[in-house]
C-alpha cells in the first residue's frame, strides 16, 4: 500500500470517529496509535508514548493554565463589568459609541483571557442586553459582539496560539507578538466600519440622551481608574517578558497573581469565584493537554511515513500549482471546516501535513500561525455551523432569532476577510514586531 494511500485512510477514519461523536483527542489518538502499530507492529507503540514524554517535558505548557486561570479570576470577580462602565460613559455620546466601546471591552478581554468563549458569554450577558435597551439595531451588535468576541484567539495571550506553537514547535512569545498589530488592526477595521455605518444610518446605533451625558468628571475619572486595571495587570505581565527580564512562564505567573491579588484588593475575591476559577482552568487545560498530545502522535506517524513529501510532490510536481495557490487552498479548507469543527480540532486534524507542507513550500511559520488563527475566526463565524453562531444562540435574549445571528455577521465575515488579504499580501503586519523584539 503507497503511503498517500495510508495517508488518505487515516484522515477518512478519523473524520469517521469524529462523525459518530467520539471526543476530538479520542478519536485522533486512536487513529494515529492504530497506525503506528499496525505499520511498525510492537516498535510502533514509542511513538504514543515519546509523544507524552515531549508533551511534559516541554515547559511553555506551565502557561496554559496560569492564563486560563487569570482570565476567569478577572471575568468571574466581575472585573469586566468595570471595563463596560468605562466604555459605556466615555464613548456613549457619540453614534454608535457604544458598539465601539463593546469592541473595545472585547480587545481587553482577549488580553484578560485568550479563548473567545469567554469574551462571547461577557459581551452577551453584559454589553448585548445594554445595546438593544439602548434601541441599537438588534442585527449590529450580534454581529459585532460575534466579531468582537472571536478576537479572543488573535489578541495574545492566545491559548490557541499556545497550542499552535506545540504542534509547529514554534516559540510562543513570537507568534503572540505577531498576533498583537493584526489583532489590533482587526478591532481598527471593525470600529471603521460602525462608525461609518451609523453615521450614515444613525438610527442603528442611537447616541445616549442627554440626561445620561451629565456624568461628573470625578465619576468619569473613577471609572476610567477601574477600567484600566486589566490593562495594568497585562502590562505587568507582558512588559517584563518583552524586555527580557523574565521568561514566558514567570510573565504568567506574574499575570496570575497581579490578577488573583487585584480581585482581593478590590473585596471580590471569594470561595465560589476562586472554585468556579480553579475547576474551570483544570477543565481547560486538560482538553489541551490530552488534544496536543493526540496530536504529536498523529504528526509522529505521518512524519514516519514521509506522507508530507509526497504530498507536496503531488501538488507542486503533477499538478503545477504554486505555492500560492497551495496556501490559499489550504485557507479555504480551514473556512470548510470551520462549519462544523472548532478551532483546535481544526488545527489537529491537520496540522501534521499542513504546518509541514507550509515549510516545505518556504513560508514562515509564525506568519502562517497567524493566517491560521485569523482564518478560524472567520470560520468561526460562517453559516451554517459556525461555532460563535451557536454560542450567541445559547446566550442571546429571545428577542434575537435564529436568523438574525446568521444575517448580522455578514458585514463583519467581509471585514475579516479583507485583514486576512493585507496579512497575506504584506507579512510584514505580523512578523514586525517579533522580529524587532526577538531581534534587538
Amino acid at each position: 500500500m503507497s503511503y498517500e494511500l495510508i495517508a488518505i485512510l487515516m484522515f477518512s477514519s478519523m473524520m469517521l470517529l469524529l462523525l459518530t461523536g467520539q471526543r476530538v483527542f479520542g478519536a485522533i489518538g486512536a487513529v494515529g496509535a492504530f497506525a503506528a502499530l499496525t505499520l511498525w507492529g510492537v516498535g510502533g507503540s514509542d511513538l504514543p508514548f515519546s509523544a507524552a514524554m515531549k508533551l511534559m517535558k516541554w515547559y511553555p505548557l506551565l502557561t496554559l493554565p496560569m492564563f486560563i486561570f487569570m482570565g476567569y479570576i478577572l471575568s468571574e470577580s466581575k472585573i469586566a463589568d468595570d471595563l463596560y462602565k468605562m466604555f459605556h460613559v466615555w464613548m456613549g455620546p457619540i453614534n454608535g459609541g457604544l458598539a465601539i466601546g463593546t469592541i473595545g471591552l472585547m480587545v481587553l478581554i482577549s488580553a484578560m483571557n485568550g479563548l473567545s468563549v469567554a469574551g462571547m458569554a461577557i459581551g452577551a450577558t453584559i454589553a448585548l442586553p445594554e445595546l438593544l435597551r439602548r434601541g441599537y439595531d438588534k442585527r449590529m451588535v450580534t454581529g459585532v459582539v460575534q466579531a468582537g468576541s472571536s478576537l479572543g484567539i488573535l489578541v495574545p495571550p492566545s491559548v490557541v496560539l499556545v497550542l499552535y506553537a506545540m504542534i509547529a514547535r514554534q516559540p510562543v512569545g513570537q507568534l503572540w507578538l505577531a498576533g498583537v498589530v493584526p489583532g489590533l488592526m482587526m478591532a481598527t477595521l471593525f470600529v471603521i466600519y460602525i462608525v461609518v455605518r451609523c453615521r450614515l444610518q444613525p438610527h442603528l446605533g442611537p447616541a445616549l440622551p442627554e440626561a445620561e451625558r451629565n456624568v461628573s468628571t470625578a465619576e468619569k475619572l473613577r471609572l476610567l481608574r477601574a477600567g484600566l486595571l486589566p490593562i495594568i495587570i497585562f502590562a505587568s505581565m507582558m512588559v517584563p517578558f518583552i524586555n527580557g527580564w523574565t521568561s514566558l512562564v514567570e510573565a504568567s505567573a506574574i499575570g496570575a497573581l497581579t490578577a488573583f491579588v487585584a480581585a482581593v484588593v478590590k473585596g471580590r475575591m471569594n470561595k465560589e469565584v476562586f472554585e468556579v476559577s480553579v475547576r474551570q482552568t483544570l477543565a481547560i487545560s486538560c482538553m489541551f493537554m490530552w488534544i496536543i498530545l493526540a496530536a504529536l502522535c498523529f504528526g509522529a506517524v505521518f512524519d514516519g511515513l514521509g506522507a508530507v513529501r509526497a504530498i507536496e510532490n503531488l501538488f507542486t510536481e503533477r499538478l503545477g500549482m504554486s505555492p500560492w495557490i497551495i496556501l490559499i487552498m489550504m485557507q479555504l479548507s480551514f473556512l470548510l471546516m470551520g462549519t462544523f469543527l472548532d478551532d483546535t480540532a481544526m488545527l489537529v486534524i491537520v496540522a501534521p501535513l499542513y504546518v509541514p507542507l507550509v515549510n516545505m513550500l518556504g513560508f514562515d511559520l509564525i506568519w502562517y500561525g497567524v493566517l491560521y488563527t485569523i482564518t478560524t475566526q472567520i470560520a468561526y463565524m460562517t453559516p451554517p455551523f459556525g461555532y460563535n453562531l451557536f454560542l450567541m444562540r445559547a446566550m442571546a435574549p429571545p428577542e434575537i432569532s435564529l436568523s438574525d445571528i446568521y444575517r448580522s455577521i455578514g458585514p463583519f465575515v467581509l471585514v475579516m476577510l479583507v485583514a486576512l488579504a493585507l496579512v497575506m499580501v504584506f507579512p510584514q503586519i505580523a512578523l514586525w514586531l517579533p522580529n524587532y523584539v526577538y531581534g534587538k
